[in-house]
This record gives C-alpha cells, sequence and structure tokens, in this order.
C-alpha cells in the first residue's frame, strides 16, 4: 500500500454532542445526528462564520448511520429506537422496524438503500448497548448482524449473522453486493446479491491499518469512503486470540475505564475491486476518532460521536 497522504482540516463547525454519521445531499449540504436525539442539517460549511445548523427533526433516541432516500426522506439507524424514516421537510418520524424475530432492535449502526426499495442494516452488537461499545470490541463477541427490509415490509430478515462488531454498510455502483465494515476485525467484507456468487460473502479489504466505522458513497462512480475510527491496536489483536474467558474479564474492565481516543486518524477510499484509491491520515490530531466521512462542496467532511462538531477537510489530490 503506498504511503498515506496528509489529512489537511480546514475548520471545526460545532453542532453539539457526538455527530456520529455525515451524509451529504444533491446540494451539498451536510446532515447528522447528535446525541441528544436531534437531526441536523448543515449548510455553508465552507466558512465557518457563514455556516448554518439547522434542526429538521428530533428521533426520541440516538441516531447513528443515515442514508438519504430519492425522495429527500432520510433513514436513520437509532441505537435506541431501531430503524427509522424521517420527513426532512415536516420533521416526521417513523419507526420502520425496531424488533427482528421478536428480540428488539438495539445499536443499529449504519444503513444503505437499493433501488428496487429494500433496505440492508447493520446491528453492531447483540450484547453491549451502545454506551458500553468498546466491550464488543474487547470482547470480540461476534454478534454483529447485517439485516435486510423487504420493500413495504415491517419485518426485517437477518442476512448475516456472527459479524465482529458489524457497522458501515454501502453498495456496489451496479448493486451486485454489499461492503459491510466489521469494526471488530479491522476488515470489509463483501456480500454478494447478485450473480453467481448470489447469497455468499468473501473478504473485500482485510488487514486495514485502522478499525472501520461508517462507509459514504455519494455516487455510483465515486469511490466507498471508509472512516477509521482509531489505528489497529497490537495488544488488542493479541487478546482477540486468547480464550473467550480472557476476553470477557477485559470488557468487563474496559466498560469501566475512561476511554481516550489516540491523536492519530485516517479516512481510506475503495474501488469496486477493493483496490484503495485514496489514504489520508494526520498524526497528533485535535479531532479524535473520526466515524463517518463524505464529500460535500468540495470537501471533506468528517464526523464523530466523540467530538462536539465536524471537522471541514481538504479533498484529496487528484490521482
Amino acid at each position: 500500500m503506498d504511503r498515506p497522504m496528509a489529512l489537511v482540516p480546514r475548520h471545526y463547525v460545532a453542532v453539539g454532542p457526538g455527530p456520529e454519521d455525515v451524509v451529504a445531499d444533491p446540494r451539498g449540504r451536510v446532515l447528522t445526528g447528535v446525541a441528544d436525539g436531534r437531526i441536523l442539517r448543515l449548510d455553508a460549511l465552507a466558512d465557518p462564520v457563514a455556516a448554518r445548523v439547522e434542526v429538521i427533526a428530533e428521533t426520541g433516541g440516538r441516531p447513528l448511520g443515515l442514508e438519504l432516500l430519492p425522495d429527500g426522506d432520510l433513514l436513520v439507524c437509532d441505537a435506541e429506537r431501531g430503524l427509522l424514516r424521517v420527513d426532512t421537510g415536516d420533521g416526521t418520524v417513523r419507526i420502520l422496524a425496531d424488533s427482528v424475530a421478536g428480540e428488539p432492535l438495539r445499536f443499529c449502526s449504519n444503513v444503505v438503500s437499493l433501488s428496487d426499495g429494500s433496505v440492508y442494516f447493520t446491528v453492531s452488537s447483540r450484547r453491549y448497548p451502545l454506551q458500553h461499545w468498546i466491550g464488543d470490541i474487547v470482547e470480540h463477541t461476534g454478534t454483529g448482524r447485517l439485516l435486510r427490509l423487504a420493500p413495504g415490509g415491517d419485518t426485517p430478515e437477518v442476512v448475516l449473522d456472527g459479524l465482529q462488531f458489524a457497522n458501515g454498510v454501502a453498495v456496489a455502483a451496479d448493486e451486485s453486493f454489499l461492503v459491510v465494515a466489521e469494526t471488530g476485525a479491522c476488515r470489509l467484507l463483501r456480500h454478494w446479491l447478485a450473480g453467481p456468487k448470489a447469497g455468499r460473502s468473501e473478504p473485500f479489504a482485510e488487514n486495514l491499518p485502522g478499525m472501520p466505522d461508517n462507509l459514504w458513497r455519494g455516487t455510483p462512480d465515486g469511490p466507498i469512503w471508509v472512516a477509521l475510527a482509531g489505528p489497529r491496536v497490537p495488544a488488542l489483536d493479541l487478546l482477540h486470540r486468547s480464550a473467550p474467558g480472557v476476553r470477557a474479564a477485559a470488557a468487563r474492565v474496559a466498560v469501566r475505564a475512561p476511554f481516550r481516543p489516540t491523536g492519530t486518524i485516517a479516512l481510506q477510499a475503495f474501488d469496486d475491486a477493493g483496490r484503495v484509491v485514496h489514504h489520508l491520515a494526520r498524526r497528533r490530531s485535535g479531532y479524535r476518532m473520526p466515524t463517518s466521512v463524505c464529500e460535500a462542496g468540495g470537501h471533506l467532511v468528517l464526523g464523530s460521536i466523540r467530538e462536539r462538531g465536524v471537522a471541514v477537510c481538504e479533498p484529496p489530490a487528484p490521482k
């Protein structure tokens, strides 16, 4: 892999606690959800003085992954309420799914919609809630899932089970496969939807230099952007090879200990063949734990579950 290029921040726009996911609409505005349940629309981010922050809805829970629909509505993975649909015009919030096979949907993480109206979304952990996410990473539970909601349906089906902290999800340009981030395994998985391999999964990108979080693709011909929330930790890789009881004990300690994100952050972008087309990184960053990235108005915009705003950065140089 080529050495990463420098990730160059321009400025920071305060929006509220924990803008975990960021997505851009066709007008270059950015949408995000924050810890108090608000869904925000951000405009004019190129100018920190003129930037505007508008509340468009409140979910009553904790919004994480977002997906804009062709009609302008917004799909929201809410860690407390399940899969939601938000009318971005009047702020109406509707629950699309809040259980699967009789089990309440908790810790919904990221979502993508396909042209046929089907929706795929992830559940990061069935054992740990959002506030104890690090417990799942440490214990390496493998309880993450990829779910599918059929067009017009209200009951999701389990597509993949046993994932290591399932997180971001994106779709191929021709919709023949999905890419799913497994944060706890530092890899991206390809799940085939069509063709001779339909229903099968295989590695898309392995041994990533960090832990992948949300995925974002602005256009079918654009790359799949991946926010690496933190670098790989050799001690954690070693722990994951230990006995289940050892991992569980370590997780009990981890959820009680204060978490301090590293100052090293990174982003990657992939084409549909799994090749890295961009790799940006910054050491000693003042903006910690990026959990999402999107392109908007000629900039890269970063979201973070730890920060109180979004970071506006220089776009990558063309190759």
